[in-house]
């Protein structure tokens, strides 16, 4: 089950265009790269790097307006599924 997580984002031509950092239960997470993205009809995912080498799967719930953890892989390449 994914995990609701508090995210800051980079709004340009739109807002919440992509994520810059986001909180972890009490650690922020700062985004170094996004590596992937798409966009479904109620949700955007976007797979990002923080800065010791993990990725995350983020989606963003367009209907509530809702950001949740939906993976996460560490940087030995484990996933760990929410």
């Amino acid at each position: 089950m994914a995990q609701r997580i508090t995210v800051t984002c980079y709004a340009g031509y739109k807002a919440d265009e992509r994520p810059t950092s986001f909180k972890l239960e009490e650690r922020t997470f700062a985004v170094q790269e996004v590596i992937d993205r798409w966009y479904d009809q109620d949700s955007n995912y976007f797979e990002v790097v923080v800065e010791d080498g993990s990725q995350y799967l983020l989606r963003h719930d367009l209907n509530y307006d809702a950001w949740e953890l939906v993976q996460q892989r560490d940087p030995e390449g484990e996933d760990e599924n929410l």
